[in-house]
């Protein structure tokens, strides 16, 4: 079988036809190029606006990357020609395999793009022949196209946070579908401002975001406002997973002021050495050693087994199926709580107190929606930050981020190639 028929099964050209494929060496590899020659019948058109219009002249050979065949580099060569538009002048022509001044194919571009998901765009580039600079764009065509036709129908449920993605308190906002059936990045945004949050909901539309039945976000005031204004049919959700997060930053506060004061008054504080994580985790991810260690802990008269007792009876809270009687549980929790005098508790509780109602919507939706799907996304984005070993401008990362997690579609061929 000859490779122009090859060509023609996966990749035929309306207008074009593969005249022939020829051997040769291209930077150092031996490669195959296959030229390609305009049907004598066929309609030139506008790069510009797509519309036809009549041959202007011709202009020298190029060479546009194609999918490589058993590893080996393919490139197509054809002689461009220029078109003399009414419209736009006198312009390059429309070519159905790459689009303006890009020598790489749109099959390799998607090709490029899929496997710049498994791999790093560095490995992605070396595995293919292709330079750090071909993955880049072909990355951003295959979002910019994803973007543009994407639906954002049917969205009921969202979750919004934010993450750290560099030094000095430099933040990304992130919105995520969270529904039962998708689970995608709908939004990236610079900072944690109103006005970042705002700007997705711009995007979603008034009449989408009318239709959202439950957002889920941490306490962080500017998305509360910002979610109180715009899905206001939609049940605002602060789930346990951000709850017990600030509980158990107060209950390590009170360990650590603890050793401090036993070491300034002259008492063995030994007895708290290596107990951090014995407070923090669950009780069923300790380790033995760990499990050791909390249990002679116990027997001590210390503010931080107050902490912890009182930590492990909030627990409990979860377990109420009824939002009353969940209400009648924390209430009464609360009150013990204030009654500790542990400082940092104390002030749990009154952040307690000044989100009640959004706590208790976590029950009023049936435990269905939390935000601990969108914290398993979050653990993906630093993975895939992680792969690159970051990336030097937000917008680039910007774009992996869609690209890995926003379930884009993807331009269509005849034929899949990976």
């Amino acid at each position: 079988m000859r490779i122009e028929t090859l060509l023609n099964h996966c990749y035929k050209l309306k207008s074009f036809v593969y005249s022939g494929v020829e051997l040769s060496e291209i930077g150092g590899l031996p490669s195959l190029v296959a030229d390609i020659t305009a049907r004598s019948n066929g309609i030139t058109h506008c790069s510009v606006c797509g519309c036809r219009a009549p041959l202007y002249d011709h202009l020298d050979q190029r060479l546009f990357k194609f999918v490589p065949l058993w590893n080996i580099p393919v490139y197509f060569r054809y002689r461009m020609r220029r078109v003399n538009c009414p419209a736009h002048g006198v312009r390059v022509e429309k070519i159905p395999w790459a689009d303006g001044n890009n020598h790489v194919t749109k099959p390799f571009q998607l090709f490029l793009a899929r496997w710049a998901r498994k791999l790093s765009w560095k490995e992605t580039a070396e595995a293919f022949h292709a330079t750090w600079d071909d993955v880049y764009r072909s990355i951003k065509a295959v979002v910019e196209y994803g973007m543009a036709h994407r639906s954002l129908e049917g969205i009921t449920a969202i979750g919004v946070d934010e993450i750290a993605y560099r030094n000095s308190h430099k933040y990304l906002t992130l919105v995520y579908q969270i529904d039962a059936s998708i689970k995608r990045l709908l939004f990236v945004g610079r900072d944690r401002k109103l006005k970042t949050l705002l700007r997705f909901f711009r995007i979603l539309g008034k009449e989408r975001s009318a239709k959202l039945g439950f957002v889920c976000s941490d306490m962080w005031k500017p998305y509360i406002k910002v979610i109180r204004k715009k899905a206001v049919n939609a049940l605002h959700i602060l789930d346990r997973f951000h709850i017990v997060q600030h509980l158990n930053r107060a209950l390590d506060k009170i360990r650590a002021n603890e050793v401090k004061e036993m070491k300034q008054q002259g008492l063995d504080s030994e007895i708290l050495k290596n107990t951090k994580f014995c407070f923090l985790k669950n009780e069923t991810n300790l380790t033995d050693k760990q499990r050791l260690k909390l249990k002679d802990v116990l027997q001590h008269d210390l503010k931080s087994v107050r902490a912890y007792l009182l930590k492990e009876s909030f627990q409990l809270f979860w377990s109420y199926n009824s939002p009353y009687w969940a209400e009648w549980y924390l209430d009464k929790w609360c009150k013990r709580a204030m009654r500790s005098r542990l400082e940092p508790i104390k002030a749990f509780v009154k952040t307690i107190r000044n989100h009640q109602p959004l706590i208790m919507n976590w029950f009023k939706a049936k435990k269905q929606y939390s935000s601990g799907g969108v914290e398993g996304l979050n653990r993906k984005i630093n993975l895939v930050t992680r792969k690159a070993f970051g990336y030097r401008s937000y917008e680039t990362l910007e774009m992996a981020l869609y690209h890995t997690m926003g379930q884009l579609p993807e331009p269509k061929f005849t034929h899949k190639f990976c």
